[in-house]
């Protein structure tokens, strides 16, 4: 037997052990993206609740992201230091205590706190993650590792508001928020139980790391290619955060769609996408091609940004056109993830991943400032234009990491 078939971090895992890497991960991923979604969908009880403005709720998010973005940057340097497990149970444990103390809260204050402290979990994510996918995922089956990841976030997103809404109308807002905690602390436990398929083997202990190495922890930020991934990822955000938010309402003022018809724009381009990332991880199986198909995915979606903008359209094609949209995106994905993995210096995937996918948060805390008044103002057109707008800046971006990154190999 050969060496890479015996070690768990080679290139050449079994298949049975890669699925097992690349669903428990998901899982986790898919609490993540989750919890983004935890309060959004019950802001209208929690108006009535805490007697609080769209303004103020809206305010709850925004200290997630920020809280979560800058976690996501430290804690590239946690999992490099003490391994992607540990961090990664601690950030589950923070999203479930986060959800029973949003259920318990009694005023808005309250509400804010534990806001924080769902960002701190929701920080890790990342870095963890793609540390265990890039380590122990072997090479040929990273794009679909990739996939599994995006859909199962897409998923996270989906069941947020399927799952709480209902609850809420059911039994209360609170119980709602108190099933997330335990949905939660349950795929904690899943991991928990199957903790030998994270492990990944202790970093080297500082006495036997060279000098060099250790007074070169920040390198990885002298990489030009390492700040191009983090603007197509601060791009990136806002499109998603465009599409959650304002998309579906801004094509509902322009084309005359129903409000139950409009609500389901955004599912239909979450389920679409979703479908999507299946066929891009089989596309990113050749890295070479990744900057081409996210160039071609987006640059699809683009156009049909532009339709839905500047068209006359009829009611029942607004959803299809979302559905199409939201697949092209999806099809972009893995590639996008496999830029990010081909600018990462070796034994630095937790911090590269940590600061380059900070740019989600701030991106997502950034875009409702701008196309929030965009909406405000009644500037529909302009909301779906912009869309247009950022998908093209991906292209852009995602063509400027290869030329940064070929510039420095040409260099070296």
């Amino acid at each position: 037997m050969s060496t890479a078939a015996l070690n768990p971090s080679s290139g050449g895992p079994g298949l049975r052990r890669d699925a097992s890497v690349i669903g428990l991960v998901g899982l986790a991923h898919m609490i993540s993206h989750y919890s983004q979604l935890l309060l959004a969908p019950l802001f209208p009880w929690l108006k009535d609740e805490f007697n609080a403005s769209y303004t103020e709720l809206g305010f709850l998010m925004t200290l997630f992201f920020v809280v979560s973005c800058a976690v996501q940057a430290a804690s590239g340097f946690l999992v490099d230091r003490h391994g992607p497990r540990p961090i990664l149970f601690a950030g589950l444990a923070l999203l479930g205590l986060a959800a029973f103390g949003f259920a318990l809260s009694t005023s808005y204050w309250m509400m804010a706190a534990f806001s924080i402290l769902a960002g701190v979990g929701n920080g890790v994510f990342h870095p963890v993650d793609y540390t265990l996918l890039n380590r122990k995922v072997s090479p040929p089956r990273l794009g679909h590792a990739y996939s599994v990841h995006g859909i199962t976030g897409s998923l996270g997103w989906a069941l947020a508001p399927a799952m709480l809404v209902p609850l809420a109308l059911a039994f209360s807002w609170r119980v709602a928020l108190c099933a997330a905690g335990v949905l939660a602390f349950a795929v904690l436990a899943v991991l928990w139980l199957n903790r030998a398929t994270l492990a990944l083997p202790a970093a080297p202990a500082p006495a036997a790391r060279s000098a060099a190495a250790s007074a070169g922890s920040f390198d990885f930020l002298r990489i030009p290619a390492v700040w191009m991934c983090f603007a197509f990822f601060f791009v990136y955000a806002i499109v998603i955060s465009v599409v959650q938010a304002f998309a579906p309402e801004a094509a509902r003022q322009l084309h005359g769609v129903p409000l139950a018809l409009a609500a389901m724009c955004l599912t239909v381009y979450m389920v679409c996408s979703a479908c999507g990332m299946v066929l891009g991880g089989f596309l990113a199986s050749d890295p070479s091609r990744c900057e081409r198909i996210v160039g071609m995915g987006f640059g699809v979606a683009a156009m049909f940004a532009l339709t839905l903008a500047l068209a006359r359209l009829p009611v029942l094609a607004v959803p299809v056109l979302f559905g199409v949209m939201g697949f092209a995106s999806g099809i972009a994905g893995p590639s996008r993830d496999l830029l990010v993995k081909k600018s990462t210096p070796e034994n630095a995937t937790g911090r590269v991943y940590g600061v380059v996918y900070s740019g989600l948060d701030i991106g997502q805390a950034a875009a409702p400032l701008v196309f929030g008044a965009l909406m405000d103002q009644q500037h529909h057109t302009a909301v779906l234009l912009g869309l247009a707008l950022v998908q093209g800046l991906l292209i852009a971006s995602a063509f400027n990491v290869r030329r940064v990154r070929r510039t420095a190999l040409a260099a070296t």
